[in-house]
């Protein structure tokens, strides 16, 4: 009993102990953890904080390495907005982003629904298909698009940019297997209530898909708006073409305006930054519940 008595305070203090160093190992992996996150975020920022840097700074001073600018100036700016039609430009672009995430969208939502919940001949073989044209590079298939697009005499026109990406394998597999996840007894309470498939979808599964259809529109709308062969493909005019077209024209066999290349990138830039900013909140959101990584 006296020996109890006298090991338990020892006890006692190794068991603080051990407490005490795995709560200061925790503190040790966290500040790790923030300091190796914090190099990684500079890493990632830098080049953006660089090409503003450097869409104010002189011709004769591109080429400096200070972290500001010694003399700003909006000369780039200006010689940017006179030498190509940006305004034009990023409004076909906005324009073509915002109908081809729609499109996908819509679609997408049709083909899952029916690959989710009904079965009908080869339904297996035909969803296979469409995965495996995901993995297949838009170049492979440029060339035969570009023949549908020039027998439809749609060249040089923005439904031309927009027809081949109407629909997307991404949009059906993402949208299918978030389907497949959602409950079926929601699905069979509504249909008990004379719900027919066209209000199940739209008015039962896709408002509870919300932060899947928000992660999908984000990759989709950036994607689109990065795109950049298929309108050098078809562009004939810069009244009729994208933003990437704009900035391409800065490079010519002369040289590159190194200056004016980076504030219409910049301003290129803007657009999707902002949309990130006001949906800050919604796109982490949405990539946690999607599964996006």
């Amino acid at each position: 009993m006296t020996t109890d008595v006298t090991l338990s305070p020892t006890l006692s203090g190794v068991a603080r102990n051990r407490s005490r160093r795995r709560s200061q190992s925790t503190h040790l992996n966290t500040a790790v953890g923030h300091a190796v996150m914090v190099l990684l975020s500079i890493f990632c920022l830098f080049p953006v904080y660089w090409m503003i840097i450097s869409s104010f700074r002189p011709a004769n001073a591109i080429f400096e390495t200070t972290l500001w600018p010694t003399s700003a100036s909006l000369e780039n700016y200006t010689y940017a907005l006179n030498a190509i039609p940006i305004g034009a430009m990023l409004v076909n672009t906005l324009v073509v982003s915002a109908v081809v995430t729609i499109a996908q969208l819509f679609t997408g939502l049709l083909a899952a629904y029916a690959f989710a919940r009904w079965r009908f001949p080869f339904d297996k073989l035909i969803y296979t298909m469409i995965a495996l044209t995901w993995l297949v590079p838009f170049q492979v298939v440029m060339i035969p698009n570009y023949l549908l697009v020039a027998n439809l005499g749609l060249l040089d026109s923005l439904a031309a940019l927009i027809l081949p990406h109407f629909a997307g394998a991404l949009a059906v597999l993402l949208l299918a297997q978030a389907m497949r996840s959602f409950p079926a007894e929601v699905i069979e309470a509504a249909r008990m209530d004379g719900a027919k498939s066209w209000r199940v979808l739209w008015e039962v599964i896709t408002p509870n898909l919300r932060g899947t259809i928000a992660s999908l529109a984000i990759l989709i709308f950036i994607s689109t708006w990065n795109e950049y062969f298929w309108p050098l493909l078809l562009s004939r005019t810069p009244e009729n073409s994208v933003i990437q077209i704009g900035i391409q024209m800065f490079m010519t066999s002369e040289g590159t305006a190194w200056g004016p290349l980076m504030a219409a990138s910049t301003l290129a830039s803007l657009p999707i930054l902002a949309i990130y900013i006001v949906l800050q909140q919604q796109v982490i959101q949405s990539f946690m519940k999607s599964g996006i990584r």
